[in-house]
């Protein structure tokens, strides 16, 4: 027998032992990291329970609600009565509010309220909110199980268009500092409360309006307060706790047209590939090559947060994302809410060909939306595209006065967000609080340049199908989650005083 064939089982020992000793040595790793992967939830008592008449503040609801208050792309074909009427009503329901604070219509539309603090000096907070609301299909409106416009208080919810978004947070502020006053309550910062009328058309006529007009006074709010995220039940496996998601950033907006020129003709004779077909290809294309996923920013907290709360298996892996984080990524992809979260996403919305059945179409367009996740650009989504679609036949025409990039990332570390932590724990001691990103848009991103820590959450409490209600049919709140949210402004309007 050789020396080198007796060697072997040497160098196979060696080669197990050395196996063994790292892989002990990764179980510790892992053990060591989750082990310390502790729980971020604030441990506070629940905040006493502010007596709310909920079927009172229902109807007040229910008469902001039949309103409809409905913005168009086309300012001009929005309705300003019903600004007016909404502006009115807002004045006979909470009379205390409009005798104490300092109201200011900006822009024709939008409101501002002012309710000076005790102290000038310390830095204000801004609640937002919006009056406008989206149209309702039409033909949908005998689907409802109310009229979308009646604000009709039944069966224990209020019904109609802009319940959820966003009328219960506008109202919801009002009917907060409505019982503050009536308790006598001064703060200490001042609160400004910002309305703006056109958020669901972009919000450069209102928010933009009101921000500017803030900027020019020197304000800078210590942090700002709008609508976005909610209470969610039966968010992730395992997680059998509501989390009460606080947006911290809210993503991009992109759309990008795409469109083919040909000659035309009849459709008995037609060319190896119709405009239709170059342009079909071309958007496959596009979703077959979709961007790269990321668990940097808002994705990243909030596992850092949500982490710590899940069975044994899941707390391991995102206490250990160096490891996992590929496996991690492609599990959250594979399905359409948690994909949302860690890419841009590419969603072809709109196509167009010919006139005919069997007219060769002249010009072929196909409209692809993109939200972009932050670390990525406008730019960076174009160049995407242009990459992708790799077809000189095909023009490719971003819209980008209408889109917009995505925000900057709100501190988790900050006195901001641990006043939203703390009243969120007060006030809804089941539930656990994380950070998180917004997938649509808000009218936070206007105020981005008085106001550094903007965060987006309203205690709305979502149940299985509640998601498909907003801008749905069937837009409805519970009358008692609308008491909650009152409570939740009250509170939070007394603990940053």
């Amino acid at each position: 027998m050789t020396s080198e064939v007796r060697g072997r089982p040497r160098r196979l020992r060696v080669a197990l032992i050395a196996l063994a000793l790292g892989l002990a040595g990764l179980a510790a790793v892992l053990g060591v990291r989750t082990l310390f992967f502790a729980s971020r939830q604030l441990d506070v008592p629940p905040a006493p329970v502010l007596a709310v008449d909920a079927a009172a503040a229902a109807k007040r609801l229910g008469g902001a609600v039949a309103i409809a208050t409905i913005s168009n792309q086309d300012a001009g074909k929005t309705d300003a009565a019903a600004f007016s009427a909404f502006h009115a009503y807002l004045a006979s329901a909470y009379p205390r509010v409009h005798a104490a604070l300092v109201r200011e219509v900006v822009n024709g539309r939008s409101l501002l309220f002012t309710w000076a603090g005790s102290e000038p000096a310390a830095k204000p907070l801004l609640l937002l909110a919006h009056m406008d609301v989206v149209p309702v299909e039409p033909g949908t409106e005998t689907s409802w199980h109310a009229p979308p416009f009646e604000g009709r208080v039944a069966d224990g919810f209020v019904w109609g268009r802009g319940t959820m978004d966003d009328k219960a947070s506008l109202c919801g502020v009002l009917e907060a500092v409505e019982l503050l006053l009536a308790s006598g309550f001064r703060p200490r910062r001042t609160i400004y409360l910002a309305f703006g009328h056109d958020e669901e058309v972009g919000g450069r006529e209102g928010a933009a309006k009101i921000a500017a007009l803030l900027a020019a006074r020197g304000v800078h709010p210590e942090l700002s307060l709008d609508e976005g995220l909610a209470v969610i039940e039966e968010m992730l496996p395992g997680v059998r706790a509501p989390v009460a998601l606080v947006g911290i950033a809210e993503k991009g907006y992109l759309t990008v047209e795409l469109s083919v020129a040909s000659e035309g003709g009849h459709s008995s004779m037609p060319p190896a590939h119709t405009a239709v077909g170059i342009l079909s290809a071309a958007v496959a294309r596009l979703e077959a090559n979709q961007l790269p996923t990321s668990l940097d920013g808002p994705a990243r907290r909030l596992f850092e947060w949500i982490g710590p709360e899940m069975p044994l298996g899941e707390r391991v892996a995102f206490a250990n994302l160096w490891l996992f984080a590929p496996l991690v990524r492609a599990r959250l992809a594979s399905v359409p809410v948690t994909n949302a979260l860690v890419r841009t996403t590419t969603a072809p919305t709109m196509l167009e060909g010919s006139i005919k059945e069997n007219v060769l179409p002249i010009r072929a367009r196909a409209v692809v939306n993109f939200r972009i996740r932050p670390g990525e650009s406008i730019a960076s989504v174009v160049e995407h595209v242009h990459a992708a679609v790799a077809d000189d036949r095909v023009t490719v025409t971003p819209d980008t006065a209408g889109g917009s990039e995505p925000s900057a990332v709100s501190s988790v570390d900050s006195p901001g967000f641990a006043l939203v932590h703390r009243t969120i724990r007060e006030v809804f001691p089941t539930a656990l609080v994380a950070p998180s990103l917004v997938t649509a848009a808000t009218d936070s991103k206007h105020y981005a340049p008085i106001c550094d820590d903007a965060y987006r959450f309203v205690p709305l409490w979502l149940r299985g199908d509640d998601r498909a209600r907003f801008h749905g049919t069937d837009e409805r709140i519970g009358v008692e989650n609308f008491a909650q949210i009152i409570r939740f402004y009250a509170r939070l309007i007394a603990n940053a005083s």
